[in-house]
């Protein structure tokens, strides 16, 4: 089983789509797929408005998405051609307690795809690719702290690619691919390629 991550550095960004674009491209690997999104107080960390990620008088929760009407972000996953999807939600900073189930839940699937950045502090994953728009100045602690981990990057084409995170230390990636992208679509058939040959080495070196 390979583990790839799709992090990105803020909301709204396209981690969603990119996952789909992958499923829908690699379709022989077989995913299993997997939304990570953390709140805190009732209010959700994906658009920080009340919302129903909070699981009431658990810290985390999660469930299998049956829904095939690509109305949900998980539901997407499936109809892409996801055998299986899950979404997790977790209290800010109680994902440690939602990963023993989560691995229980994965164990055996063909391939796991994973939207999430949070989750490398727990796992080590195969391939590792950060989604960054320079449209949003925002960038997530999560993002900078997992930037050097990245096997590659997918860029918003934006003229001001280069100065829109003037914080931001570019070393981490400086020699990493960079895949720039004009959605729609997010996954061209380049990344395509890419992950599709990382795993293929990976599954070799088995």
């Amino acid at each position: 089983m390979a583990i790839v991550v799709i992090g990105g550095h803020s909301r709204n960004v396209g981690k969603t789509s990119v996952v789909a674009g992958l499923i829908s491209a690699l379709r022989e690997f077989d995913w299993t797929a997997v939304k990570i999104t953390q709140y805190g107080h009732g209010i959700c960390s994906a658009n920080g408005e009340a919302c129903d990620c909070a699981t009431g008088n658990h810290s985390w929760s999660i469930s299998e998405e049956r829904d095939r009407s690509g109305e949900s972000d998980t539901s997407r996953f499936l109809v892409a051609g996801a055998p299986r999807a899950f979404w997790v939600r977790t209290e800010q900073g109680r994902l440690a307690e939602a990963m023993p189930s989560l691995r229980h839940r994965i164990e055996g699937a063909g391939n796991v795809i994973i939207e999430s950045n949070s989750v490398l502090k727990f796992l080590r994953p195969d391939l590792y690719l950060t989604v960054l728009d320079p449209a949003t100045a925002d960038f997530k602690n999560s993002a900078r702290e997992f930037l050097d981990q990245a096997s590659a990057v997918i860029l918003h084409a934006s003229k001001d690619a280069d100065t829109a995170w003037r914080s931001v230390s570019w070393k981490p990636v400086a020699e990493r691919p960079v895949f720039r992208i004009t959605p729609p679509p997010y996954v061209t058939p380049e990344i395509a390629e890419f992950v599709g040959h990382r795993l293929r080495e990976c599954r070799a070196a088995r």
